[in-house]
């Protein structure tokens, strides 16, 4: 990785600060999105530690707005001109529907449509740096789960663990439609399962929620654990030149037939983009 431009979101804490440190050791320039900013001039002095040579950049957005999101995109597009990988992994569950500035159920906000917005805009800077990759955090989370079209923002029912769950499995339809869309231009996009892994993801959801997170936390992955295949996609010589596909432990694996769905993953391109104004 060394010489390489990493752009990553949710590297703050978790499997994220974790394929932060990874990959900057392996020589990667890390460039992050974090949104406390005591948080993110932390890790920033941290990466500085553990790779002094490379100067690593932050910049700080809420990415459960879509201005935001298109703010930051912009900012990166701008001082980087090339970047070889875009790891996308900001994400949380909420235990009671909340809804964003623009009018967005806050987990498709932040879960989906931050993903969908900073990939968008940082195409072209993907596309001009030769090999280049896309990394999108999804989950088996996904498992049992169907979009409905006709409720996207979950304003009919509302439960959070199944609104979460929709998330991801629109983080591998996304992954889906948008390997299609790169097809013959080198870029290539996958998405992973980590696992259930110990970190402060869910703390903040509410509720009983919190509470069962916290106990199941006893028998997660380390954060060192779910980052592998975070750090396998983004660096590899394995996966060079593969495409669209789900991975788990740093292997191939197979998704639900929900989240094969060509006509689905087009469809929600196509949601996304009118939503965002971005993608069309």
């Amino acid at each position: 990785m060394n010489g390489a431009t990493v752009v990553i979101t949710g590297a703050t804490s978790g499997i994220g600060e974790v394929a932060a440190d990874h990959l900057a050791q392996l020589g990667a320039r890390i460039v992050f999105v974090a949104r406390d900013r005591e948080r993110g001039e932390a890790m920033r002095k941290h990466l500085r530690a553990v790779a002094g040579h490379t100067d690593h950049a932050v910049h700080y957005a809420d990415l459960t707005r879509l201005s935001e999101m298109k703010r930051v995109a912009h900012e990166i597009a701008e001082s980087e001109p090339e970047i070889d990988v875009l790891v996308n992994n900001a994400g949380a569950m909420f235990n009671s529907r909340q809804v964003t500035e623009d009018g967005l159920e806050k987990t498709f906000a932040l879960n989906h449509m931050s993903y969908f917005v900073l990939t968008n805009i940082l195409l072209d800077r993907l596309k001009s740096t030769p090999g280049a990759r896309i990394v999108s955090t999804a989950s088996d989370a996904h498992k049992g789960n169907k979009l409905n079209f006709d409720d996207l923002q979950s304003a009919r029912f509302y439960s959070g663990f199944a609104v979460y769950g929709r998330s991801k499995l629109m983080n591998i339809l996304f992954t889906r439609e948008l390997a299609r869309r790169l097809a013959g231009t080198g870029v290539t996009a996958n998405c992973l399962h980590p696992g259930f892994v110990a970190t402060r993801f869910g703390e903040e959801a509410g509720g009983i929620f919190s509470f069962a997170i916290k106990a199941a936390k006893n028998f997660a992955l380390t954060p060192e654990e779910g980052a592998e295949t975070i750090i396998y996609l983004a660096s590899s010589d394995e996966v060079a030149g593969v495409t669209g596909g789900y991975f788990y432990k740093s292997a191939p694996a197979t998704p639900t037939k929900e989240a094969q769905n060509d006509a689905d993953a087009k469809r929600l391109w196509d949601a996304s983009a009118k939503i965002s104004g971005v993608g069309i």
